[in-house]
């Protein structure tokens, strides 16, 4: 494998689970290398190959038994040491989105609509509602898709459907159904920015409280309160048999400091 960096990266421990899918298995080969002459770099080993799974096939062969390691070391696998001799031998190749079925919402996001069309074309021209719906799941969240069934003659006319959805940036697959086609229109969906809320300070740097308009429309509002506003605590209505009956008169018994049942509980 070549030894050109398709992208730049630092080191190995760059890679991530966004750009893993645009690094060629040479880049990797040769990040790996150089980050095994660091010493920290055994233990974020498991890690890294974590990431690389998202992308690559990972196998770990023993590079002394020669049947073995004929099997990959060949162009079609990239192949470098680990840390830990014992471990043996890590061989990667592509993984290949050669079917629907290879879609997944990790690499879903990192085709192109013409790849897209092309899987749904090899469904065995079935269409958009052969496709299983958890195959449709994945690929619109992150590709805006839409169908119509038309004649061909209706479906291609001048300012139709077709030449419409052409022109706000749609890519369209044709799957003929006699003399009737389903148009398969597809784009990318824009990435979606995730909105992050900032909190302002309570207090300043010299550790005053600050206050912001919300705190004096509060305290402007608890300026206009009257005191006769203010609800005092209810006095009973004499009139109210409801209010005496629920007192207990035994309340105001004040118990005799000298009685000798006064430490006793009211269980016993």
């Amino acid at each position: 494998m070549g030894n050109k960096r398709d992208h730049i990266l630092e080191s190995i421990l760059d890679i991530n689970s966004n750009n893993i899918w645009n690094i060629s298995p040479g880049e990797i080969v040769e990040l790996w290398t150089e980050g095994m002459a660091e010493e920290s770099f055994p233990p974020y080993e498991e890690k890294l190959l974590n990431i690389i799974r998202l992308a690559f096939e990972v196998v770990h062969f023993d590079n002394g038994d020669e049947r073995e390691s004929a099997k990959y070391e060949t162009d079609e696998w990239s192949t470098f040491p680990r840390s830990d001799i014992k471990k043996g031998v890590v061989a990667i190749r592509k993984r290949n989105i050669s079917k629907l079925t290879d879609l997944s919402y990790e690499n879903i996001r990192h085709i192109t609509v013409a790849t897209l069309l092309e899987l749904i074309s090899r469904n065995f021209g079935g269409g958009w509602e052969s496709i299983p719906l958890s195959i449709r799941d994945i690929i619109e969240s992150s590709f805006e898709v839409t169908t119509t069934t038309l004649p061909a003659s209706r479906l291609h006319m001048e300012g139709g459907t077709l030449e419409r959805k052409l022109a706000d940036g749609f890519e369209v697959l044709e799957v003929e159904k006699g003399t009737w086609i389903e148009a398969i229109f597809a784009k990318k969906k824009a990435p979606m920015t995730k909105l992050r809320m900032l909190m302002e300070p309570e207090y300043d740097e010299e550790g005053n409280r600050i206050r912001n308009e919300d705190d004096e429309d509060v305290d402007e509002r608890d300026d206009d309160v009257d005191d006769d506003d203010v609800d005092e605590e209810p006095q009973p209505n004499e009139d109210d048999d409801t209010f005496y009956s629920s007192y207990a008169p035994e309340a105001d018994v004040k118990v005799d400091d000298d009685d000798d049942s006064a430490g006793l509980s009211v269980l016993e």
